[in-house]
């Protein structure tokens, strides 16, 4: 049996949090899985952008972290 580290737990409460808030905001969940474990991407703009009827793989393309920037 292993257990998490509370920051891991954390983590994934987080990611999961995420996860929700842009399923809520209409992203596919496969994309919102992806988008929401990369903390490179902003939460608030791609929800921003959907919400003014950009298609969620557009906004995040649109908003795709630079070639070279980690996650943080």
């Amino acid at each position: 049996m292993q257990t998490q580290t509370t920051g891991e737990q954390t983590r994934n409460e987080v990611v999961r949090w995420r996860r929700e808030q842009l399923i809520g905001s209409g992203f596919p969940l496969p994309l919102a899985a992806t988008l929401a474990a990369d903390s490179r991407y902003d939460l608030h703009a791609l929800i921003e952008l959907a919400e003014r009827g950009c298609e969620p793989k557009l906004a995040a393309r649109i908003l795709a972290p630079e070639d070279g920037e980690s996650a943080a």
